[in-house]
């Protein structure tokens, strides 16, 4: 089964934090039966309070203003994302429902409704089809839908409520100019948005930006500014320039008119539903929250019965713990490989509307997103960026967990932003996420017809990958990868090997190995006092420099391996030799570098196949 880690503990969880407890969210599907029995267990790691926001800003360029002072500190909840995971497919993180009078009403319920009903997104944007996914359908034996906004005129739904909220400005605060910070979908919705009203936009990216993506956004008229390593960064550039100039801030996500004007995604679906027949379910990728609470706005108050789903991705789930802990929480690190919802901290509106309103959050891997961004393409030959795949890679997962059959899904492709350089990394984990492909380790003896003697064992089974490399000691590890068609196979394969006494193991789910470990095969050795991190590097000019500069020549960089995958932090194995006693001044200087990091010396993989 394809899935994310098993969870600390099951559903039921309660959370010491602080010397108090935070009560259980009753989730209203059982876990599956290999989890349902565990007793539950606080869980502790990844959680501590942190005052946020702790913007620094930085850079080189001219139109950048002085570092901001000190913000003033808010308590809020920081969490890791490993703190939270149940298996691809589950429906997770149950929202409580609040007793909150406000919540809910049917004065707000009806402003939503009437503020969504008659908004001018479609000045700028146009009615996204409907379309029948025949091949995923016939897979999975339910009427799987996409609603298609990766169609829009930005490739992307964000131009709706980038539009929805511009187009209400007052006349006099239009012509002022408006300012907003992305890194790719809502720059290009708000740079789209100003050029049909006429007026100024500056959009401020971080600089780790793929330059593809900024060029878009000044090819469409708009003033660019690149500032600092991350999106908080730009984001508090971009409130305070706003506020010394008097220019209109345009929020992402959390504003009530951006969220009606998501919500339009939703009032078409429910409109061009009636000609297919009941939904069971709409899943909505989730970032800030905007897109979902919009769509939840709308269909919760005309067709309840519906379900609405969000998806995150496993390393950047933001709702998902936010909705666990009753509370907006922000993550101490989020993955980027789905980069336009990665967020470490959801909307106070969007939590607010979805706490109320959502059913619950789909988890997955991204090999599995990777899988559904093969599948829509097979599909309708059409390539979607990760997070425009990740409602799909959801919508799958849940049906299939669950057993669905002959019911209508809906599956929103939120984007088509895809940057070149990852598509090589999603062509490499397609089939993987798709569990059409499996990346297996054998130990076999250094000797003469070992290799003849494994391939034998290997027998029908497609080779799509194998690296082996002599070794002066008695045995050598062999990498490889097989296609497979169905888990019999694979675990008959495993058996062969094993009673031939060649030891294998399955290292499909491992990051470190199809990430790095799969391109130093021929590289064992054995070195002192090695020390192995990955670390994720920003994409700019100097970002090694400062990393040798803090390290070089104190000690001896013995590994360095880097791959771009189209991110905007480059993932970096480094090994250095550091001897024990020098570990603290070690970790220090990996703080002082700020740089995400975290330690892998000990991994069981790292020392089977470069040991």
């Amino acid at each position: 089964m394809d899935s994310v880690r098993l969870p600390t503990a099951p559903s039921f969880l309660y959370t010491q934090m602080l010397g108090h407890s935070v009560a259980p969210h009753r989730n209203h599907i059982p876990l599956p039966s290999c989890t349902r029995n565990l007793r539950s267990k606080p869980i502790t790691r990844g959680v501590t309070r942190s005052l946020i926001p702790m913007a620094i800003i930085s850079g080189d360029e001219t139109s950048m203003a002085p570092p901001l002072p000190t913000a003033s500190p808010l308590l809020r909840l920081k969490v890791s994302p490993d703190s939270l995971q149940y298996p691809a497919g589950y429906l997770g993180a149950v929202p409580e429902r609040t007793s909150e009078p406000d919540n809910g009403s049917i004065a707000e319920a009806m402003e939503y409704l009437t503020n969504i009903l008659s908004t001018r997104v479609y000045d700028i944007a146009i009615e996204s089809p409907l379309h029948l996914a025949k091949k995923i359908s016939k897979r999975l034996g339910v009427r799987m839908l996409l609603k298609r906004e990766d169609l829009q005129p930005v490739f992307s739904f964000k131009l709706r409520g980038a539009y929805n909220m511009m187009v209400k400005l007052p006349a006099e605060q239009l012509a002022k100019g408006v300012i907003c910070s992305s890194a790719g979908n809502h720059a290009q919705g708000v740079a789209l948005s100003a050029t049909k009203l006429g007026c100024t936009a500056v959009i401020v990216m971080p600089e780790t930006t793929p330059e593809i993506k900024w060029r878009a956004v000044k090819n469409l008229g708009a003033t660019v500014v690149l500032v600092g390593d991350s999106y908080d960064a730009a984001q508090a550039y971009a409130k305070k320039r706003a506020e010394e100039e008097d220019l209109t801030f345009i929020p992402p996500f959390d504003h009530p008119d951006v969220i009606a004007g998501q919500g339009t995604v939703g009032m078409e679906i429910t409109r061009q539903a009636t000609a297919i027949g009941p939904l069971h379910a709409i899943f909505v990728p989730v970032g800030g929250g905007g897109l979902i609470a919009g769509i939840a706005a709308y269909v919760k108050r005309v067709s309840p019965e519906v379900k609405i789903i969000g998806v995150e991705p496993a390393d950047a789930n933001a709702m998902a713990l936010s909705l666990h802990h009753g509370e907006r929480v922000i993550l101490d690190k989020v993955g980027g490989f789905a980069d336009g919802v990665a967020v470490k901290e959801v909307g106070e509106e969007t939590f607010r509307i979805s706490r109320n309103l959502l059913d619950g959050v789909v988890l997955v891997s991204r090999d599995a997103i990777c899988a559904s961004i093969k599948d829509m393409f097979e599909e309708k030959r059409n390539i979607v960026e990760p997070a425009g795949a990740l409602a799909l890679a959801g919508a799958e997962a849940y049906c299939k967990y669950y057993g669905l059959k002959d019911v209508n899904v809906v599956a929103i492709t939120s984007g088509a932003n895809m940057d070149f350089d990852k598509l090589r990394l999603v062509a490499e984990l397609a089939n993987i996420g798709r569990q059409q492909e499996a990346l297996l380790a054998t130990i076999m003896p250094e000797k003469p017809g070992s290799f003849k003697q494994f391939c034998e064992l290997i027998g029908p089974m497609n080779i799509t990958e194998f690296k082996y490399r002599c070794s002066l000691e008695k045995e050598a590890v062999v990498l490889y990868s097989v296609g497979v068609h169905t888990p019999g196979e694979l675990k008959a394969l495993q058996l062969r090997m094993e009673s031939s006494q060649l030891k294998t193991s399955n290292l499909t789910t491992s990051d470190l190995v199809k990430d790095h470990l799969r391109y130093l095969m021929g590289g064992r050795s054995s070195v002192e006092d090695e020390v192995l991190c990955r670390f994720t590097f920003p994409e700019r000019p100097g970002a090694l420099m400062n990393f040798l500069d803090l390290f070089s020549p104190r000690w001896n960089i013995s590994l360095f391996h880097y791959r771009a995958q189209g991110e905007t932090g480059a993932n970096v194995l480094v090994g250095i030799q550091v001897a024990e006693q020098e570990m603290e001044e070690f970790r220090n200087r990996a703080q002082a570098l700020g740089y995400e990091y975290f330690l892998v010396t000990d991994d069981i993989i790292f020392n089977l196949l470069m040991h």
